[in-house]
């Protein structure tokens, strides 16, 4: 009966969020320019408001396992020709029982300490944490929807590529997790990275566009348990780059990564808490779009040369708000690249020094719904694909076949 409802409801998200391929219109004179322009703001709410369809979309239930078919069928629709999927295995520890000390803490590893977090957190800080709540959730409806837990098990991730044209064993990755938790509808973290993800897939798969160098729209799993979906990419697939595969066949199953973008809580940037610890209800003037890399990464020179190619972008093609690097990158989906290729992430500030001490309220939170955000908190998110689209269009040699 379950599965049957989560179908009902995917059908619907279908209803309210399709974006059908659509004939590309003349280009301008710069490609880039143009393929920026077919980013519209009502497209991208559309898709945000689909995911919220399936609540939470916690890993490991049907309401995972709806949103990822529903995200396939988005991705087909909009003309991404070879969507396939990723199978891994996720089994937690076993929790352990009361009175049971915890295990020791493995060594550090040799050489300098690595982050852990972001930057030193300064200025007033709110509570953070998980909700578990479920009776915090209001909505009945949404409450019932959350109900069902995680069970260990097979899991998947979806993504598709564009292929390029003159060096299709070259590739770019564009990433965002579809998975959360704390009992709302994850909205925030991250359908706001998924739906940037997706919007730029649909828009690289416009009629005539063509890249010289290949991309990868990956909707990242598991995330919110440790980043595993993107570490089971990393363990499956990092020994296969540049592999021509049957041997020459001109395909590359998975072509030899050139830099790694990830897109996580896109859309809110209201500035620090009040001394009183409430929170602004409105969009902070100075807000931005913050471009991370980590500073103390193996790849610390090529991941901020990435990070200033998307600066760079952001001058000539966001319309609404400015980007600013910092060297902060933690705690999600680019971590595990951060040491095998350039990876960068974006978000709206950083994790460790504001989001992590307390300036979203809604993290991990029941309020983390569609209709907390305001029109200003969404095109925040949207110059963030502005930024990554110019980019990454730059990057791959974009052009507009006539």
């Amino acid at each position: 009966m379950r599965r049957q409802s989560l179908m009902i409801v995917a059908v619907m998200a279908l209803a309210v969020a399709a974006v059908s391929a659509q004939p590309a219109p003349a280009p301008a004179d710069d490609p880039v320019r143009f393929l920026v322009d077919q980013l519209d703001l009502e497209k991208y709410k559309a898709t945000v408001k689909g995911l919220t369809v399936f609540g939470d979309r916690r890993q490991g239930t049907d309401r995972n396992r709806a949103a990822n078919d529903w995200i396939e069928a988005q991705l087909r629709s909009y003309g991404c020709t070879n969507v396939e999927r990723m199978d891994y295995e996720y089994h937690p520890p076993a929790p352990r029982p009361p009175g049971t000390p915890a295990p020791a803490a493995a060594p550090p590893p040799p050489g300098p300490p690595r982050s852990v977090g972001g930057g030193r957190p300064r200025g007033l800080r709110g509570p953070t944490g998980v909700n578990n709540d479920p009776m915090r959730q209001p909505d009945e409806r949404l409450r019932e929807l959350n109900s069902q837990p995680s069970t260990p098990g097979a899991r998947n991730q979806v993504y598709c590529t564009k292929v390029g044209t003159t060096r299709p064993d070259e590739m770019y990755i564009i990433g965002a997790h579809m998975d959360g938790h704390g009992w709302g509808e994850a909205a925030n973290d991250d359908g706001s990275g998924t739906a940037l993800v997706m919007e730029l897939a649909r828009i690289f798969s416009l009629p005539g566009v063509e890249t010289e160098r290949s991309i990868r729209f990956v909707l990242w799993n598991n995330e919110e348990t440790g980043l595993n979906g993107a570490r089971a990419y990393v363990e499956q697939r990092q020994k296969l780059q540049g592999i021509e595969n049957p041997p020459g066949s001109g395909r590359y199953p998975e072509p030899r990564w050139l830099g790694m973008i990830q897109h996580d809580m896109m859309m809110f940037d209201h500035g620090m808490p009040r001394a009183d610890g409430t929170l602004s209800p409105a969009q902070r003037p100075e807000a931005d779009v913050n471009i991370e890399f980590q500073m103390n990464s193996k790849m610390t020179l090529e991941s901020q040369k990435l990070a200033w190619a998307l600066h760079a972008a952001n001058a000539r093609y966001a319309t609404d708000y400015p980007a600013q690097v910092g060297p902060h990158m933690t705690n999600t989906d680019s971590t595990p690249f951060m040491d095998v290729v350039a990876a960068v992430s974006l978000r709206e500030n950083e994790r460790g020094t504001q989001v992590g001490s307390g300036w979203n309220p809604h993290w991990h939170q029941p309020t983390d719904l569609y209709a907390t955000y305001s029109d200003d908190d969404f095109r925040l998110a949207l110059n963030a694909a502005q930024t990554t689209l110019g980019a990454v269009a730059e990057l791959t040699g974009a052009k507009i076949k006539r």
